[in-house]
């Protein structure tokens, strides 16, 4: 499958009725996991969990890093890749060229609450280079009204969020990601003010189902740094059980 296509295989998916659930993941091994089991349509990378990988905090990575890393992560499965590009890097649609022409079809790039029109700007940018490319990147354009947004009401930040939504979706964004713990209520304002199957939200502890945000609308669910820390802590008690004298369990699958 070209890239176009499989660009174009990934905004289908976010198209499609039913939502999209993307498990992230961190390195070629985490990808090869989840790739491997017949319910994975697409893959998208953690930028924390890649930041926690290779020592950095998150949002601290160094472009080329994390280039080369979600790179890898796109050769190594047939299905779409779509990265966490965190804020672009100061230059998004560079970002955007160097991210296709490592095999990304799809992107998160947060706008940290910067200036609207910044944040348009930047938008745009991914867009205008993903066109020069001659591919339909899926754009997941994050706003961070709610994680970012204080001690202000939720209100408010629920009118930020749908503001800054219905702008990123009219300069080309193919969804808006509103990470948060999302209720149904807050969801469906969401929805009602940016767009039936234009919104993308995050699985935390105490949200709502996949299930449950796809009857409000929703298009994407992932997950964030979630996974790794489930395996960091399978890890841990693995270890913690070694070290009281267990052994490793049998039955394990193999991984290519």
């Amino acid at each position: 499958m070209t890239i176009a296509a499989k660009a174009q295989r990934l905004i289908d998916l976010y198209e499609a009725p039913e939502i999209l659930r993307v498990v992230n993941v961190w390195d070629v091994v985490s990808a090869k996991a989840v790739a491997a089991l017949p319910e994975t349509k697409a893959i998208a990378t953690a930028g924390h969990g890649i930041a926690a990988s290779f020592g950095y905090s998150d949002g601290s990575t160094p472009r080329d890093v994390m280039i080369d890393m979600v790179g890898r992560i796109a050769a190594s499965v047939d299905v779409p890749v779509t990265a966490d590009l965190d804020d672009g890097y100061g230059d998004a649609g560079e970002t955007t060229r160097l991210a296709i022409g490592a095999g990304v079809v799809g992107a998160n790039v947060e706008d940290r609450l910067k200036p609207l029109d910044e944040s348009v700007a930047a938008v745009e940018a991914i867009v205008k280079a993903a066109a020069a490319e001659g591919v339909p990147f899926a754009l997941n354009a994050r706003t961070d009204a709610f994680v970012r947004g204080g001690g202000r009401p939720v209100k408010e930040s629920v009118a930020d969020a749908i503001q800054r939504g219905r702008a990123f979706i009219d300069a080309g964004a193919t969804a808006v990601f509103v990470p948060g713990i999302l209720d149904a209520n807050i969801t469906r304002q969401l929805v009602d003010g940016i767009g039936v199957g234009k919104v993308s939200v995050i699985g935390l502890p105490g949200a709502l189902t996949a299930t449950e945000y796809e009857s409000l609308g929703v298009a994407r669910i992932s997950y964030g740094p979630l996974p790794q820390r489930v395996a960091l802590t399978a890890t841990q008690e693995l270890a913690a059980s070694l070290y009281a004298g267990g052994v490793i369990p049998s039955g394990l699958p193999a991984l290519n």
